[in-house]
C-alpha cells in the first residue's frame, strides 16, 4: 500500500482511537480544524469532544493534563504543535512525566504518549524551526524516538502506546508529504536500522536527515564510494550496538543531525565510539549539523543554515581520503 508520512500517522492514530477507549488526542487545533498539519482531519466528528480535545494555548497546562490523564489510567496522545512549543512544557515533562516511576519505587507509570514536529526546511522561522531532539533525549524516564520513513510513522505509535512509561515522538516537518510503499509497519522501539548497506564509510543519522543521507550516498557511489546509511530510529536509548557493528564493517563515519553541533546528538554517538570502538576507525569522524545560528525565516539562508546533500557528500569524501 502507498501512503503519504501524513496519512501514516493519521491511520495509527484512527486504528488506536478505535481499539481503545483510552485512547484521546489533545492539543491546540486537533479538533474542528484536524491539526496543523492535518493529520487528524475528520476525527473530531468521528469520535466526539471527549476524545479530540482541542486545548488552549498552554502547553504547560495541557501537556500536565495529559501526565494526570495517563497517572489515572488513561492513554492519551499529546500532540505539541512544533518542538520549540514544547519548551512551555519541559516542567511536565522533565520534572513529572519522567520521573514518577522512579520516584515512587515502581508504583506508578505515565503512559502517555507526547508527538512533535520538529525541524526546519518550511520557511517558518526560528520560533518554529529547530531540532531540539537532544534536550529530549538527555533525559532518563523518557523514551524519544524519530520515525523516519512511512512504515516508522505508521508502526511507532501504536508500539508507543503499548509502553508503560512516556514516549516523545519527532515527525520531522519536512516528511508529511513524503510517500513511500508500506508493507510491514510493525516495530519496536529499541533498534536502528540499515537503510543502505555499504562497505567503505557509514552516514549515521535520523529523522528529516535521512532522505538527504541516502541522496548523498547515492552520488558517492557514482563516484565508486560505497557508503552504509544508519537510521538511529531511537535516539533514547541508543542502539550503540548497531552504530558500533556499523562503524566496525566500514571504519570511517560521518554523523549528520539537524541540531547545532555544541552538545549534539551527534556528538553524543561519536563520543560513543570513541569509547567502544576507537581503533576500529581508520579516520577522524565527522559530524554535519546545523549552523550555530536560530533557523533564518529567508529561503536561502534556511537552505544555507542545514545539513545538505552537498555537504554530506563533501564530508564523506574528506573522511574517505577522495
Amino acid at each position: 500500500m502507498r501512503m503519504s508520512y501524513r496519512e501514516a500517522v493519521r491511520a495509527a492514530l484512527h486504528e488506536a482511537l478505535v481499539a481503545d477507549p483510552r485512547v484521546f488526542l489533545m492539543g491546540e487545533d486537533v479538533g474542528r480544524y484536524g491539526g496543523s498539519y492535518a493529520v487528524s482531519k475528520g476525527f473530531y466528528d468521528e469520535f466526539g469532544p471527549e476524545r479530540i480535545r482541542d486545548a488552549p494555548l498552554s502547553e504547560l497546562g495541557f501537556v500536565g493534563a495529559g501526565v494526570g490523564a495517563a497517572l489515572g489510567g488513561l492513554r492519551p496522545v499529546v500532540e505539541v504543535m512544533t518542538v520549540n512549543f514544547s519548551l512551555l512544557a519541559l516542567d511536565q515533562i522533565v520534572n513529572m512525566a519522567a520521573v514518577y516511576r522512579h520516584m515512587s519505587g515502581g508504583q506508578f507509570s505515565v503512559p502517555v504518549v507526547i508527538r512533535m514536529a520538529t525541524g526546519a526546511g518550511r520557511q517558518l522561522g526560528a520560533q518554529h524551526s529547530h531540532s531540539l531532539e537532544n534536550w529530549y533525549a538527555h533525559v532518563p524516564g523518557l523514551r524519544v524516538v524519530a520515525p523516519a520513513t512511512v512504515a516508522d510513522a505508521r508502526g511507532m505509535l501504536p508500539a508507543a502506546l503499548a509502553e508503560p512509561d512516556p514516549v516523545v515522538i519527532f515527525e520531522h516537518v519536512g516528511l508529511y508529504n513524503v510517500e513511500e510503499e508500506v508493507g510491514d509497519w510493525a516495530c519496536d522501539l529499541t533498534h536502528a536500522a540499515v537503510r543502505r548497506p555499504g562497505s567503505d564509510v557509514s552516514i549515521v543519522t535520523y529523522g528529516g536527515s535521512l532522505p538527504k543521507a541516502l541522496a548523498a550516498a547515492a552520488t558517492l557511489a557514482s563516484g565508486g564510494i560505497d557508503a552504509e546509511v544508519l537510521d538511529l530510529r531511537v535516539l533514547r536509548p541508543l542502539d550503540r550496538e548497531a552504530i558500533a557493528a556499523s562503524v566496525r564493517r566500514t571504519h570511517r563515519v560521518v554523523v549528520v543531525d539537524e541540531g547545532w553541533k555544541t552538545g549534539s546528538l551527534a556528538g553524543e554517538v561519536v563520543a560513543g565510539l570513541a569509547e567502544e570502538c576507537l581503533y576500529d576507525l581508520d579516520a577522524a569522524p565527522r559530524r554535519v549539523c546545523s549552523a550555530e545560528v536560530p533557523i533564518p525565516y529567508a529561503k536561502h539562508l534556511e537552505d544555507a543554515a542545514l545539513p545538505s546533500v552537498d555537504g554530506i557528500v563533501a564530508a564523506v569524501r574528506e573522511v574517505c581520503g577522495a
